[in-house]
């Protein structure tokens, strides 16, 4: 074999992992374009929009969830009183104040922020297990307060009269009683949260985050504010979940005060955990999964919450990554 030999056998050899890291390299920088194609067809592919409708609102609530768990480490139990923040913000905004609807989802982010930085400010110099607990009775103290606020909020029958049903915009107008313009509209700002998301995690900011997931003691060592970039994050997640919360008033014309309760926060952790925390796209896809189960076992039997605890159980066991996480390792390997 002459030395003239060797390129031409070991190309062939490298060939083919070259254009996979390319393919992988080109989704990764195109991947919010990759998401929205995928969901643009959601409302089709599904038996009926309404599921769809569903698992894009909760799977924008995963999404900021997992800005704070997967990136930041910080596990949260309260967040059901983001998700309940921007609903009530934005049904009271609409149904008590009579204002227009972009002004009521503005709202809704902006209490959701609010509500973000306070169980924020209070949780971020608590660790571990008791930041957990901190987040859980922190949220569950704003459930009892706009329980007991029927006046504004309707209590335990829940805020009604949530009533956008039409949309201008431009000379173009919206009907979100037909579920197809509902969604895709929807889809437009999940589209921008979803382009913000990824710009967080692309700046330098969300490279810093990600070093406190990793390691707090080597990020304090290179001069950050670590409880300054908590609590950031922490007001960050709850935009994009003042948002979902927001979309999810719209979309069902009632705000129910179960929405606050402690089960909403125990919900998003798991559609975190079954499509793969800290990725792009596995919250998306646990939402996806969730909500198809419970679809689809609730129409057998009226104890679907076991059926799904024991498939949630068996994808921790043979998925520890979470569904789209270990579909992620296994196309990078």
């Amino acid at each position: 074999m002459t030395s003239m030999d060797i390129p031409t056998l070991a190309a062939p050899t490298f060939a083919q992992p070259r254009r996979q890291s390319e393919w992988g390299l080109w989704i990764e920088r195109h991947r919010v374009l990759v998401v929205l194609a995928i969901l643009s067809v959601l409302p089709v592919a599904l038996p009926y929009p309404a599921l769809a409708i569903n698992i894009l609102i909760y799977g924008l609530f995963a999404t900021g969830f997992n800005l704070l768990f997967g990136s930041t480490g910080l596990v949260s139990l309260g967040h059901a009183a983001l998700f309940g923040a921007g609903a009530y913000g934005c049904g009271i905004a609409d149904a008590v104040l009579g204002l227009p609807w972009f002004v009521a989802i503005a709202a809704g982010i902006a209490l959701a922020i609010f509500v973000a930085a306070i169980i924020g400010g209070l949780a971020i110099r608590t660790k571990g297990v008791y930041f957990s607990m901190v987040t859980l009775a922190l949220a569950q103290c704003l459930y009892f307060i706009f329980y007991q606020w029927t006046s504004v909020t309707g209590g335990e029958s829940g805020l009604r009269g949530v009533a956008v049903t039409k949309v201008g915009v431009g000379p173009l107008g919206i009907d979100l009683l037909d579920p197809y313009q509902k969604y895709y509209f929807f889809l437009v700002f999940v589209a921008v949260a979803l382009a913000a998301f990824s710009r967080i995690l692309q700046s330098p900011f969300g490279a810093v985050i990600e070093g406190i997931r990793e390691n707090e003691n080597r990020a304090r060592a290179s001069g950050y504010s670590l409880d300054w970039m908590k609590w950031m994050s922490f007001m960050l997640s709850g935009a994009f979940c003042g948002l979902a919360g927001a979309l999810n008033a719209i979309h069902l014309g009632i705000v129910s005060i179960e929405t606050l309760f402690y089960t909403t926060s125990g919900t998003v952790v798991m559609m975190t955990l079954l499509g793969g925390m800290g990725t792009f796209f596995g919250p998306i896809v646990g939402a996806a999964l969730f909500l198809s189960l419970e679809d689809i076992t609730s129409n057998w039997t009226s104890h679907w919450q076991l059926i799904a605890g024991l498939i949630f159980i068996a994808c921790v066991r043979f998925f520890p990554n979470g569904v789209w996480g270990s579909a992620l390792a296994r196309f990078r390997s």
